[in-house]
Protein backbone atom coordinates (compact mmCIF):
# COMPACT_ATOMS: atom_id res chain seq x y z
CA UNK A 1 0.00 0.00 0.00
CA UNK A 2 1.04 3.62 -0.49
CA UNK A 3 0.68 6.42 2.01
CA UNK A 4 -3.07 6.74 1.47
CA UNK A 5 -4.66 4.00 -0.67
CA UNK A 6 -4.50 0.27 0.06
CA UNK A 7 -3.42 -1.67 -3.04
CA UNK A 8 -5.76 -4.60 -2.35
CA UNK A 9 -8.90 -4.98 -0.25
CA UNK A 10 -10.97 -8.21 -0.25
CA UNK A 11 -12.69 -8.58 3.15
CA UNK A 12 -15.00 -11.35 1.87
CA UNK A 13 -11.93 -13.56 1.20
CA UNK A 14 -11.39 -15.51 4.47
CA UNK A 15 -7.63 -15.88 3.93
CA UNK A 16 -7.14 -12.20 3.15
CA UNK A 17 -9.33 -11.21 6.10
CA UNK A 18 -7.44 -13.31 8.63
CA UNK A 19 -3.97 -12.49 7.30
CA UNK A 20 -4.31 -8.80 6.55
CA UNK A 21 -7.80 -7.35 6.59
CA UNK A 22 -8.89 -7.94 10.17
CA UNK A 23 -6.07 -5.97 11.80
CA UNK A 24 -6.44 -2.98 9.47
CA UNK A 25 -10.24 -2.95 9.73
CA UNK A 26 -10.36 -3.02 13.53
CA UNK A 27 -7.58 -0.45 13.84
CA UNK A 28 -9.50 1.81 11.48
CA UNK A 29 -12.72 1.24 13.40
CA UNK A 30 -11.05 2.14 16.71
CA UNK A 31 -9.61 5.44 15.47
CA UNK A 32 -12.68 6.52 13.50
CA UNK A 33 -15.04 5.60 16.35
CA UNK A 34 -13.14 7.75 18.85
CA UNK A 35 -13.11 10.58 16.33
CA UNK A 36 -16.85 10.12 15.76
CA UNK A 37 -17.45 10.34 19.52
CA UNK A 38 -15.92 13.84 19.41
CA UNK A 39 -17.99 14.64 16.33
CA UNK A 40 -21.24 13.95 18.15
CA UNK A 41 -20.08 15.75 21.29
CA UNK A 42 -19.21 18.91 19.37
CA UNK A 43 -22.40 18.62 17.27
CA UNK A 44 -24.65 18.58 20.34
CA UNK A 45 -22.68 20.89 22.65
CA UNK A 46 -25.10 23.77 21.95
CA UNK A 47 -27.99 21.71 23.38
CA UNK A 48 -26.22 21.79 26.75
CA UNK A 49 -24.96 25.36 26.50
CA UNK A 50 -28.30 27.01 25.60
CA UNK A 51 -29.90 25.79 28.84
CA UNK A 52 -27.33 27.76 30.84
CA UNK A 53 -27.27 30.93 28.70
CA UNK A 54 -30.27 32.71 30.31
CA UNK A 55 -28.67 32.18 33.73
CA UNK A 56 -25.47 33.80 32.45
CA UNK A 57 -27.00 37.07 31.31
CA UNK A 58 -28.04 36.27 27.72
CA UNK A 59 -31.44 37.84 26.94
CA UNK A 60 -32.66 35.38 24.31
CA UNK A 61 -36.30 34.25 24.03
CA UNK A 62 -37.44 30.62 24.29
CA UNK A 63 -37.83 30.44 20.52
CA UNK A 64 -34.33 31.87 20.00
CA UNK A 65 -32.87 29.24 22.33
CA UNK A 66 -34.65 26.49 20.40
CA UNK A 67 -33.23 27.96 17.19
CA UNK A 68 -29.69 27.81 18.60
CA UNK A 69 -30.26 24.16 19.50
CA UNK A 70 -31.65 23.55 16.01
CA UNK A 71 -28.94 25.13 13.84
CA UNK A 72 -26.34 22.35 14.29
CA UNK A 73 -28.99 19.92 13.02
CA UNK A 74 -29.67 22.03 9.95
CA UNK A 75 -25.96 22.19 9.18
CA UNK A 76 -25.35 18.54 10.05
CA UNK A 77 -28.02 17.28 7.67
CA UNK A 78 -26.91 19.54 4.84
CA UNK A 79 -23.23 18.66 5.25
CA UNK A 80 -24.06 14.95 5.44
CA UNK A 81 -25.49 15.16 1.94
CA UNK A 82 -22.05 16.35 0.79
CA UNK A 83 -20.26 13.75 2.92
CA UNK A 84 -22.30 10.95 1.34
CA UNK A 85 -20.10 11.24 -1.75
CA UNK A 86 -16.69 12.17 -0.33
CA UNK A 87 -15.19 8.86 0.81
CA UNK A 88 -15.19 7.14 -2.63
CA UNK A 89 -13.56 10.27 -4.07
CA UNK A 90 -10.96 11.29 -1.47
CA UNK A 91 -10.65 8.20 0.75
CA UNK A 92 -11.00 7.57 4.47
CA UNK A 93 -7.64 9.02 5.50
CA UNK A 94 -8.08 12.46 3.98
CA UNK A 95 -11.76 12.88 4.80
CA UNK A 96 -11.55 11.87 8.47
CA UNK A 97 -8.37 13.90 9.11
CA UNK A 98 -9.66 17.13 7.54
CA UNK A 99 -13.11 16.94 9.13
CA UNK A 100 -11.61 16.31 12.56
CA UNK A 101 -9.54 19.48 12.35
CA UNK A 102 -12.52 21.47 10.98
CA UNK A 103 -14.41 20.93 14.25
CA UNK A 104 -11.88 23.20 15.96
CA UNK A 105 -13.72 26.15 14.40
CA UNK A 106 -16.99 25.82 16.37
CA UNK A 107 -15.28 24.58 19.52
CA UNK A 108 -13.03 27.63 19.70
CA UNK A 109 -15.57 30.09 18.29
CA UNK A 110 -18.44 29.19 20.62
CA UNK A 111 -16.09 29.18 23.60
CA UNK A 112 -15.06 32.75 22.82
CA UNK A 113 -18.63 33.92 22.15
CA UNK A 114 -20.18 32.69 25.41
CA UNK A 115 -17.71 34.73 27.45
CA UNK A 116 -19.54 37.91 26.44
CA UNK A 117 -23.31 38.26 27.16
CA UNK A 118 -23.42 41.02 24.53
CA UNK A 119 -22.46 38.66 21.71
CA UNK A 120 -25.21 39.19 19.11
CA UNK A 121 -27.74 36.47 18.35
CA UNK A 122 -26.79 36.34 14.66
CA UNK A 123 -23.19 35.45 15.53
CA UNK A 124 -24.38 32.64 17.79
CA UNK A 125 -26.52 31.39 14.90
CA UNK A 126 -23.47 31.28 12.63
CA UNK A 127 -21.39 29.50 15.26
CA UNK A 128 -24.21 27.08 16.06
CA UNK A 129 -24.42 26.30 12.35
CA UNK A 130 -20.67 25.62 12.29
CA UNK A 131 -21.19 23.06 15.07
CA UNK A 132 -22.86 21.05 12.32
CA UNK A 133 -19.35 20.07 11.13
CA UNK A 134 -19.58 17.43 13.86
CA UNK A 135 -22.85 16.10 12.51
CA UNK A 136 -22.01 16.19 8.84
CA UNK A 137 -19.05 13.84 8.81
CA UNK A 138 -21.12 10.88 10.08
CA UNK A 139 -22.01 10.21 6.44
CA UNK A 140 -18.34 9.73 5.69
CA UNK A 141 -17.69 7.48 8.69
CA UNK A 142 -20.48 5.00 7.99
CA UNK A 143 -19.70 4.30 4.30
CA UNK A 144 -16.03 4.02 5.23
CA UNK A 145 -16.74 1.37 7.87
CA UNK A 146 -19.03 -0.43 5.42
CA UNK A 147 -16.07 -0.78 3.02
CA UNK A 148 -13.68 -2.21 5.61
CA UNK A 149 -15.74 -5.13 6.95
CA UNK A 150 -17.21 -8.32 5.44
CA UNK A 151 -21.01 -8.50 5.24
CA UNK A 152 -21.30 -10.85 8.24
CA UNK A 153 -19.67 -8.26 10.52
CA UNK A 154 -21.10 -5.05 9.09
CA UNK A 155 -24.07 -4.88 11.46
CA UNK A 156 -21.76 -5.34 14.45
CA UNK A 157 -19.12 -2.89 13.20
CA UNK A 158 -21.63 -0.22 12.24
CA UNK A 159 -23.48 -0.72 15.52
CA UNK A 160 -20.29 -0.32 17.56
CA UNK A 161 -19.18 2.77 15.68
CA UNK A 162 -22.51 4.53 15.56
CA UNK A 163 -23.40 3.49 19.10
CA UNK A 164 -20.17 4.70 20.68
CA UNK A 165 -20.29 7.77 18.46
CA UNK A 166 -23.80 8.50 19.73
CA UNK A 167 -22.41 8.46 23.28
CA UNK A 168 -20.95 11.84 22.37
CA UNK A 169 -24.44 13.29 22.80
CA UNK A 170 -24.62 12.03 26.40
CA UNK A 171 -21.02 13.02 26.97
CA UNK A 172 -21.59 16.66 26.13
CA UNK A 173 -24.83 16.92 28.13
CA UNK A 174 -23.31 15.13 31.12
CA UNK A 175 -19.98 16.93 30.94
CA UNK A 176 -21.30 20.47 30.46
CA UNK A 177 -22.72 21.17 33.96
CA UNK A 178 -19.56 19.76 35.56
CA UNK A 179 -16.85 21.24 33.36
CA UNK A 180 -18.29 24.77 33.44
CA UNK A 181 -18.07 24.77 37.24
CA UNK A 182 -14.27 24.60 37.39
CA UNK A 183 -11.37 26.63 36.00
CA UNK A 184 -10.28 23.64 33.94
CA UNK A 185 -7.78 25.61 31.83
CA UNK A 186 -6.81 28.26 34.38
CA UNK A 187 -6.38 31.72 32.95
CA UNK A 188 -5.55 30.29 29.51
CA UNK A 189 -9.16 30.36 28.30
CA UNK A 190 -10.50 33.47 29.96
CA UNK A 191 -12.11 34.52 33.20
CA UNK A 192 -15.29 33.26 34.81
CA UNK A 193 -18.84 34.57 34.39
CA UNK A 194 -21.53 34.88 37.02
CA UNK A 195 -24.42 32.42 36.85
CA UNK A 196 -27.60 33.30 38.71
CA UNK A 197 -30.08 30.58 39.71
CA UNK A 198 -33.01 31.58 41.95
CA UNK A 199 -31.12 34.67 43.19
CA UNK A 200 -28.08 32.54 44.07
CA UNK A 201 -24.92 33.47 42.18
CA UNK A 202 -21.77 31.48 41.53
CA UNK A 203 -18.80 31.67 39.14
CA UNK A 204 -18.87 29.49 36.02
CA UNK A 205 -16.68 29.05 32.95
CA UNK A 206 -19.29 28.45 30.23
CA UNK A 207 -16.55 28.51 27.58
CA UNK A 208 -15.20 25.21 28.94
CA UNK A 209 -18.25 23.45 27.46
CA UNK A 210 -16.71 23.82 24.00
CA UNK A 211 -13.01 24.41 24.73
CA UNK A 212 -12.77 20.99 26.41
CA UNK A 213 -12.84 19.22 23.02
CA UNK A 214 -10.02 21.21 21.41
CA UNK A 215 -7.01 19.18 22.65
CA UNK A 216 -8.75 15.87 21.90
CA UNK A 217 -9.62 16.97 18.37
CA UNK A 218 -5.98 17.90 17.76
CA UNK A 219 -4.81 14.49 18.97
CA UNK A 220 -7.38 12.54 16.94
CA UNK A 221 -6.66 14.54 13.79
CA UNK A 222 -2.97 13.69 14.04
CA UNK A 223 -3.68 10.00 14.74
CA UNK A 224 -6.07 9.82 11.80
CA UNK A 225 -3.45 11.16 9.40
CA UNK A 226 -0.74 8.82 10.68
CA UNK A 227 -2.67 5.54 10.96
CA UNK A 228 -5.67 5.63 8.62
CA UNK A 229 -5.61 4.34 5.06
CA UNK A 230 -8.23 4.26 2.31
CA UNK A 231 -9.97 1.32 0.63
CA UNK A 232 -9.52 1.32 -3.17
CA UNK A 233 -13.24 1.66 -3.96
CA UNK A 234 -13.51 4.80 -6.02
CA UNK A 235 -16.39 6.48 -7.83
CA UNK A 236 -17.01 9.93 -9.22
CA UNK A 237 -19.80 12.14 -7.95
CA UNK A 238 -21.84 11.44 -11.11
CA UNK A 239 -21.47 7.67 -10.78
CA UNK A 240 -22.70 7.78 -7.19
CA UNK A 241 -25.93 9.54 -8.19
CA UNK A 242 -27.40 6.23 -9.37
CA UNK A 243 -28.74 5.48 -5.87
CA UNK A 244 -31.42 8.14 -6.31
CA UNK A 245 -33.08 6.18 -9.09
CA UNK A 246 -33.86 3.30 -6.72
CA UNK A 247 -37.08 3.27 -4.73
CA UNK A 248 -35.47 1.49 -1.80
CA UNK A 249 -33.14 4.46 -1.27
CA UNK A 250 -36.21 6.54 -0.42
CA UNK A 251 -37.91 3.85 1.67
CA UNK A 252 -34.72 3.40 3.70
CA UNK A 253 -34.52 7.15 4.14
CA UNK A 254 -37.99 7.20 5.68
CA UNK A 255 -37.26 4.37 8.12
CA UNK A 256 -33.97 5.92 9.18
CA UNK A 257 -35.61 9.28 9.80
CA UNK A 258 -37.98 7.39 12.12
CA UNK A 259 -35.08 5.83 14.04
CA UNK A 260 -32.00 8.06 13.99
CA UNK A 261 -33.96 11.19 13.11
CA UNK A 262 -36.03 10.69 16.26
CA UNK A 263 -32.96 9.84 18.35
CA UNK A 264 -31.03 12.93 17.29
CA UNK A 265 -34.09 15.18 17.37
CA UNK A 266 -35.12 14.13 20.85
CA UNK A 267 -31.49 14.41 22.03
CA UNK A 268 -31.25 18.03 20.89
CA UNK A 269 -34.67 19.04 22.22
CA UNK A 270 -34.76 17.06 25.49
CA UNK A 271 -33.01 19.65 27.74
CA UNK A 272 -35.14 22.57 26.54
CA UNK A 273 -38.26 20.37 26.56
CA UNK A 274 -37.71 19.63 30.25
CA UNK A 275 -37.09 23.31 30.94
CA UNK A 276 -40.16 24.45 28.98
CA UNK A 277 -42.62 21.88 30.34
CA UNK A 278 -41.47 21.43 33.94
CA UNK A 279 -39.19 24.43 34.60
CA UNK A 280 -41.90 26.72 36.00
CA UNK A 281 -42.95 24.49 38.91
CA UNK A 282 -41.52 25.04 42.41
CA UNK A 283 -38.46 22.84 42.87
CA UNK A 284 -38.09 22.42 39.10
CA UNK A 285 -35.43 19.90 37.99
CA UNK A 286 -32.13 20.87 36.39
CA UNK A 287 -32.56 19.72 32.75
CA UNK A 288 -28.91 18.72 32.36
CA UNK A 289 -29.12 16.29 35.28
CA UNK A 290 -31.59 14.21 33.27
CA UNK A 291 -31.12 15.07 29.58
CA UNK A 292 -27.95 13.00 29.13
CA UNK A 293 -29.79 9.82 30.14
CA UNK A 294 -31.81 9.67 26.93
CA UNK A 295 -28.88 9.68 24.49
CA UNK A 296 -27.00 7.33 26.85
CA UNK A 297 -29.79 4.74 26.74
CA UNK A 298 -30.23 5.07 22.98
CA UNK A 299 -26.50 4.82 22.28
CA UNK A 300 -26.10 1.75 24.48
CA UNK A 301 -29.05 0.09 22.75
CA UNK A 302 -27.47 0.74 19.36
CA UNK A 303 -24.29 -1.05 20.41
CA UNK A 304 -25.99 -3.99 22.12
CA UNK A 305 -28.53 -4.64 19.37
CA UNK A 306 -26.05 -4.59 16.46
CA UNK A 307 -25.22 -8.30 17.02
CA UNK A 308 -28.92 -9.04 17.64
CA UNK A 309 -29.77 -7.52 14.27
CA UNK A 310 -26.98 -9.56 12.66
CA UNK A 311 -28.48 -12.75 14.10
CA UNK A 312 -32.23 -12.20 13.71
CA UNK A 313 -32.42 -9.60 10.96
CA UNK A 314 -32.95 -5.87 11.10
CA UNK A 315 -36.43 -5.60 9.61
CA UNK A 316 -38.29 -7.16 12.53
CA UNK A 317 -36.47 -4.93 15.03
CA UNK A 318 -37.28 -1.85 12.95
CA UNK A 319 -40.93 -2.95 12.89
CA UNK A 320 -41.03 -3.36 16.68
CA UNK A 321 -39.35 0.02 17.06
CA UNK A 322 -42.05 1.72 15.00
CA UNK A 323 -44.86 0.13 17.02
CA UNK A 324 -43.32 1.15 20.35
CA UNK A 325 -42.70 4.74 19.17
CA UNK A 326 -46.34 5.03 18.10
CA UNK A 327 -47.77 3.60 21.32
CA UNK A 328 -45.26 5.37 23.58
CA UNK A 329 -45.87 8.82 22.09
CA UNK A 330 -49.66 8.42 22.21
CA UNK A 331 -49.45 7.20 25.81
CA UNK A 332 -47.46 10.30 26.82
CA UNK A 333 -50.10 12.51 25.22
CA UNK A 334 -52.97 10.58 26.85
CA UNK A 335 -51.32 10.77 30.29
CA UNK A 336 -50.82 14.51 29.96
CA UNK A 337 -47.03 14.33 30.17
CA UNK A 338 -46.66 16.94 27.40
CA UNK A 339 -49.12 19.24 29.23
CA UNK A 340 -48.18 18.77 32.89
CA UNK A 341 -50.17 20.29 35.74
CA UNK A 342 -47.68 19.44 38.48
CA UNK A 343 -44.12 18.31 39.04
CA UNK A 344 -45.44 14.91 40.14
CA UNK A 345 -45.68 13.97 36.46
CA UNK A 346 -41.99 14.59 35.78
CA UNK A 347 -40.64 11.15 36.77
CA UNK A 348 -43.14 9.39 34.52
CA UNK A 349 -42.26 11.81 31.73
CA UNK A 350 -38.58 10.85 32.03
CA UNK A 351 -39.40 7.12 32.09
CA UNK A 352 -41.44 7.34 28.88
CA UNK A 353 -38.79 9.47 27.18
CA UNK A 354 -36.15 6.88 28.05
CA UNK A 355 -38.37 4.18 26.49
CA UNK A 356 -38.53 6.23 23.29
CA UNK A 357 -34.76 6.70 23.35
CA UNK A 358 -34.23 2.97 23.97
CA UNK A 359 -36.20 1.94 20.91
CA UNK A 360 -34.75 4.63 18.64
CA UNK A 361 -31.37 3.11 19.55
CA UNK A 362 -32.62 -0.40 18.74
CA UNK A 363 -34.03 0.90 15.48
CA UNK A 364 -30.73 2.57 14.61
CA UNK A 365 -28.92 -0.74 14.93
CA UNK A 366 -31.64 -2.55 12.99
CA UNK A 367 -31.80 -0.21 10.00
CA UNK A 368 -28.03 -0.20 9.51
CA UNK A 369 -28.17 -3.99 9.37
CA UNK A 370 -30.95 -3.82 6.77
CA UNK A 371 -29.34 -1.52 4.25
CA UNK A 372 -26.28 -3.67 3.33
CA UNK A 373 -28.72 -6.58 2.77
CA UNK A 374 -31.18 -4.54 0.70
CA UNK A 375 -28.32 -3.27 -1.49
CA UNK A 376 -26.20 -6.43 -1.30
CA UNK A 377 -25.44 -6.41 -5.04
CA UNK A 378 -23.27 -3.28 -4.76
CA UNK A 379 -21.06 -2.39 -1.78
CA UNK A 380 -20.58 1.08 -3.21
CA UNK A 381 -24.34 1.70 -3.55
CA UNK A 382 -24.93 0.27 -0.09
CA UNK A 383 -22.38 2.66 1.37
CA UNK A 384 -23.92 5.55 -0.54
CA UNK A 385 -27.40 4.78 0.75
CA UNK A 386 -26.08 4.57 4.31
CA UNK A 387 -24.51 7.99 3.90
CA UNK A 388 -27.59 9.50 2.26
CA UNK A 389 -30.11 8.18 4.80
CA UNK A 390 -27.87 9.38 7.62
CA UNK A 391 -27.77 12.81 5.96
CA UNK A 392 -31.51 13.25 5.85
CA UNK A 393 -32.04 11.83 9.35
CA UNK A 394 -29.48 14.32 10.67
CA UNK A 395 -32.07 17.04 10.15
CA UNK A 396 -33.77 15.56 13.22
CA UNK A 397 -32.33 18.12 15.66
CA UNK A 398 -33.39 20.98 13.39
CA UNK A 399 -36.89 19.62 12.78
CA UNK A 400 -37.58 18.65 16.38
CA UNK A 401 -36.14 21.81 17.96
CA UNK A 402 -37.77 24.34 15.64
CA UNK A 403 -41.17 22.63 15.45
CA UNK A 404 -41.35 21.89 19.18
CA UNK A 405 -40.35 25.48 19.91
CA UNK A 406 -42.93 26.75 17.42
CA UNK A 407 -45.63 24.47 18.82
CA UNK A 408 -44.97 25.63 22.39
CA UNK A 409 -44.83 29.29 21.32
CA UNK A 410 -48.10 29.17 19.36
CA UNK A 411 -50.20 26.71 21.38
CA UNK A 412 -48.46 26.52 24.76
CA UNK A 413 -47.85 22.79 24.24
CA UNK A 414 -45.69 20.47 22.10
CA UNK A 415 -48.70 18.17 21.50
CA UNK A 416 -49.35 19.22 17.87
CA UNK A 417 -45.77 18.32 16.97
CA UNK A 418 -45.87 14.91 18.65
CA UNK A 419 -49.19 14.03 17.04
CA UNK A 420 -47.48 14.74 13.73
CA UNK A 421 -44.62 12.39 14.61
CA UNK A 422 -47.15 9.61 15.28
CA UNK A 423 -48.52 9.97 11.77
CA UNK A 424 -45.02 9.75 10.35
CA UNK A 425 -44.17 6.71 12.51
CA UNK A 426 -47.25 4.91 11.16
CA UNK A 427 -46.21 5.57 7.55
CA UNK A 428 -42.59 4.48 8.14
CA UNK A 429 -43.61 1.32 10.01
CA UNK A 430 -46.07 0.38 7.25
CA UNK A 431 -43.37 0.79 4.58
CA UNK A 432 -40.92 -1.33 6.56
CA UNK A 433 -43.51 -4.07 7.07
CA UNK A 434 -44.64 -4.18 3.42
CA UNK A 435 -41.25 -4.16 1.73
CA UNK A 436 -38.90 -5.72 4.29
CA UNK A 437 -40.73 -7.65 7.04
CA UNK A 438 -43.90 -9.48 5.95
CA UNK A 439 -43.86 -12.97 4.49
CA UNK A 440 -43.11 -12.81 0.79
CA UNK A 441 -41.85 -9.22 0.97
CA UNK A 442 -39.66 -7.81 -1.80
CA UNK A 443 -36.43 -7.41 0.19
CA UNK A 444 -36.39 -9.47 3.40
CA UNK A 445 -33.69 -8.01 5.61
Amino acid sequence: MNNTWLSKWEPEDPEFWEATGKKIAWQTLTITTLALLLSFASWFMMSGIVVRMPQNGFKFSTMQLFWLAAMPGLAGGTLRILHTFLTPIYGTRHVITVTTFLKLIPCIGIGMAVMNPNTPFWLFMVLAFSAGFGGGDFSSYMPSTRFFFPKKLQGTALGIQAGIGNFGVSLTQFLTPWIIGIAAFGALTGSSQTMTVKEVTKPVWLQNASFIYVPFLLIMGILAWIYLRSVPIKASFKEQMDIFGMKHTWFCTITYVMTFGSFSGLSAAFPLLIKSLYGTFPGAPDPLKYAFLGPLVGSLARILFGPVADKYGGAILTHITGIVLIIGTLAMAFLGLFTPTSLDQFNLFVVFMLILFLFTGIGNAATFRQYPIIFADSPRQSAGVIGWTAAIAAYGPFIFSTLIGSSITKTGSPLPFFYGTVVFFVIATAINWWYYTRKGCEKPS
